[in-house]
């Protein structure tokens, strides 16, 4: 009896963990990454926080002239659309994140440090 149930624990724990080894083997081959690129469809533009649960994101929809730019507003009770725009390809492809002040602070500590 004892040996039974270890063999089925052994059995448990090694599908239990074939699953992640799984998804990760997927993730590197090309269904995977055709998988991920599925929704290609949308793009999200940029986000910014209001508060702790509330926030606008700029999501671009459709492709070609068919694009537009959807602002959001999200809650964790729903999600509400705000305004349309038509896409500014300049500005999405000029505007790089701005660094964030502990980035900042931290690059000059390091930079310090060197």
């Amino acid at each position: 009896m004892s040996g039974s149930l270890g063999f089925g624990l052994l059995w448990f724990v090694v599908i239990v963990a074939a699953i992640p080894l799984a998804l990760w083997l997927l993730k590197r081959t090309p269904y995977g990454a055709a998988m991920s690129n599925a929704n290609a469809l949308t793009r999200t533009v940029g986000s910014m926080a209001l508060g702790p649960h509330q926030r606008i994101v700029t999501v671009e929809v459709g492709q070609g002239e068919e694009r537009r730019w959807l602002v959001l507003g999200v809650t964790p009770q729903s999600i509400t659309a705000l305004h349309t725009l038509s896409p500014q390809a300049d500005m999405a492809a000029n505007a790089a994140a701005p660094e964030a002040p502990f980035a900042a602070l931290l690059k000059k500590v390091r930079d310090a440090r060197k």
